[in-house]
């Protein structure tokens, strides 16, 4: 028995619509997926705009009062030079002495050339304060989040005469050693 062309033909014409049939819905998907895709893409992106425009019509408030704590960009730091301090003595008598080396967060460049600037004042400072310290005092991990509350409150004691105060917002320890 011999196929008749004609129904090869009608076979194939059969066929052919539904692997265009599966085409199509590839692109459907496809597209919808694009198009759910770019939808969310434009709503992160005005929600994100309109967060940062909320930003910036705060920070001209901010500024009104005394200095902002926030810092607008990256942190900015002031390394100082390590200090070694003879410690008050404990009930034993003994001398003790404190290497310690740290780094001061400040609010903007502007500050840093500030600190810069005063730096004996920030090195006289802190070396009245820490040679009022008992080794017991700042041994513990307490201690020392407490010594550094009041490094910062020296720190932002005004330079000069009726002038603004440091804005300086965290010391890090870089190097504490009592011996």
């Amino acid at each position: 028995m011999k196929a008749n062309p004609k129904m090869k033909a009608e076979a194939k014409a059969d066929a052919s619509p539904a692997g265009g049939g599966k085409k199509k819905m590839m692109i459907i998907i496809l597209a919808a997926v694009l198009v759910l895709g770019a939808g969310g893409g434009g709503a992160a992106w005005f929600l994100t705009k309109g967060a940062s425009a909320d930003h910036e019509e705060e920070a001209p408030k901010a500024k009104k009062g005394k200095k902002s704590h926030k810092a607008a960009g990256p942190p900015v730091y002031v390394p100082v030079e390590p200090f070694t301090v003879n410690l008050q003595p404990d009930t034993e008598g003994s001398e003790q002495y404190l290497q310690l080396a740290f780094t001061l967060q400040v609010g903007s460049l502007e500050e840093v050339e500030i600190v810069k600037q005063n730096m004996p004042k920030v090195r006289s400072r802190v070396l009245l304060l820490l040679s009022s310290k008992h080794a017991s005092e700042i041994n513990t991990p307490e201690g020392k989040q407490q010594l550094s509350s009041e490094i910062i409150e020296q720190m932002k004691l005004p330079f000069e005469d009726r002038g603004d105060s440091q804005d300086v917002s965290e010391v890090l320890f870089t190097s504490f050693i009592i011996q």
